[in-house]
Formats: structure tokens, C-alpha cells, sequence
């Protein structure tokens, strides 16, 4: 599907020769002299590096039209990590490169909005935290309260973490998806 560029929104996806990029902003600048054009920053879908780009107004550009699908994650087969339409109960396998960073923070039975397009994932969105358990770390030590202080875990999914010392094995705690850190221990 063909746009125009003067038509541009705030995440829109369009397919560029460059690949698939999400409007992260854009301008539209009419100078003095010359003709108008938009100036955008985009974001690569599948890399996430961003890249400034200027069109010329009322330039065609190609529109991705990206699928959004609630997913719950069901089980690992081998590379794949195997997930459920919530909608329409069909099964999808997902190679773990597609996930990407997703991969570290979900866990059997857990949602995720997989972005598809042209049958292909470009996109994982995850909850802002998800609530994962220590699978293995160091015994906190008595009376060692040095304010602050941390010790490495190592979390159901695989996922390494710094945690403060009172958290132990077997403790469930909340972790921010985009950062990677530990946010609190979990009831």
C-alpha cells in the first residue's frame, strides 16, 4: 500500500529499501524558497538502530501493514519456542532469533504481542515487567547489609541478573523487560 509522505504518522511502518521502519517522529518543513519536504526519524523494526531521513513532500513511499497478534506462549521445541493465537487457537513456531531479547523474559504460559509481517516477525512486545524465579544464587550472608550491594542470579529463563543480597533461590521477583534489571521481589 502506497502513502503519501505528507501523510505520515507517529508509528507507522513502511517498507524502504533499507528495510522495515517504524516512524519514530516527523516534520514537515516548508522553506522560503525551494519545495517543501518532511523531515523523520525512523527506527528499523527488526534492529532497532535509528536513522534520519528527508523526503520530498507528497513523495510515495510503501506502507507495511503489520499484523499484531496476542500470543501466550505454550512451550520450547528444541530452537523454537512454539505460541498459541489467543484469538483463533492456532499454533506458531518461532525460531528464538526472531524473539530476540524477548527470549530471555518469557516463560511457559506468559502473553506477548508478536508484529508480523508478510508472515514474518518483526516484533515482540513483552509487559513493562514480568515476575521470574531464581533458579540459582549465591546465600545472602547474616549481617552482611552493606547498603546497595549485589550478587549475581541466575533466573528460571537463563537470564543473569543482579539482585540485592537478601534475595535467595527460589524467591520470585519482578524484572523490567527493557532494561534487563531487577525491580522487586515478587509475593
Amino acid at each position: 500500500m502506497t502513502v503519501s509522505t505528507n501523510d505520515l504518522k507517529n508509528g507507522m511502518t513502511l517498507d524502504l529499501s533499507e528495510g522495515l521502519f517504524s516512524v519514530v517522529e516527523f516534520q514537515h518543513v516548508k522553506p522560503g524558497k525551494g519545495g517543501a519536504f518532511v523531515r523523520t526519524k525512523l527506527k528499523n523494526v527488526r534492529t532497532g538502530a535509528v536513522l534520519e531521513r528527508t523526503f520530498r513532500a507528497d513523495e510515495k513511499v510503501e506502507q507495511a501493514v503489520i499484523d499484531k497478534r496476542p500470543m501466550q506462549y505454550l512451550y520450547r521445541d528444541g530452537q523454537q519456542f512454539v505460541f498459541m493465537d489467543t484469538v483463533s487457537y492456532d499454533q506458531l513456531n518461532v525460531e528464538a532469533a526472531a524473539l530476540g531479547e524477548a527470549a530471555r523474559f518469557i516463560k511457559e504460559g506468559d502473553s506477548a504481542a508478536l508484529s508480523l509481517y508478510d508472515g514474518e516477525i518483526v516484533g515482540v512486545e513483552l509487559p513493562a515487567a514480568v515476575e521470574l524465579t531464581v533458579s540459582e544464587t549465591e546465600p545472602g550472608l547474616q549481617g552482611d547489609r552493606v547498603s546497595g550491594a549485589r550478587k549475581p542470579a541466575t533466573l528460571e529463563t537463563g537470564l543473569v541478573i543482579s539482585v540485592p543480597l537478601f534475595v535467595n533461590t527460589g524467591d520470585r521477583v519482578k524484572v523490567d523487560t527493557r532494561s534487563g534489571e531487577y525491580l522487586t521481589r515478587a509475593q
